[in-house]
């Protein structure tokens, strides 16, 4: 993200800022809120020059209000991961790869991202490759 120098950008507070924002201090002031949907508020209220964070809340943000767009393509995407204790060996890697690629591939995943109203969020192709 860029603003111009001295411009304002808002975004929720989180414990570390993605990178591409926080080199943006060195043009910007990062203006934080307590909530991504706060900061949404405060971009409007305050007049900044842009926000940053997850499209979807800003999509819905936008259509709410008729003088505001959500630029097209991302900045960045954030991958999900599944972890285990390593004292649960093997065997328990593949039992949760298993479980993981069993509820990629029946459509869990991708109902469950649609019923949070996350629908045009993708669904991670197979492991191993795809």
């Amino acid at each position: 993200m860029s603003t111009g120098p001295g411009g304002a950008a808002g975004r929720g507070a989180t414990p570390h800022p993605p990178p591409t924002l926080a080199r943006a201090r060195a043009r910007a002031t990062l203006v934080h809120a307590p909530t991504s949907r706060d900061a949404l508020e405060l971009f409007a209220r305050d007049r900044l020059e842009a926000a940053a964070g997850v499209r979807q809340p800003l999509a819905a943000f936008a259509a709410e209000r008729p003088g505001f767009r959500v630029l097209a393509g991302r900045f960045m995407a954030i991958e999900q991961a599944m972890a285990t204790p390593r004292r649960r060996g093997g065997a328990a890697v593949e039992h949760l790869t298993g479980f993981v690629e069993a509820m990629k591939a029946a459509g869990f995943v991708a109902a469950s991202l649609a019923a949070s109203g996350q629908g045009d969020a993708a669904v991670a192709p197979p492991a191993g490759g795809a």
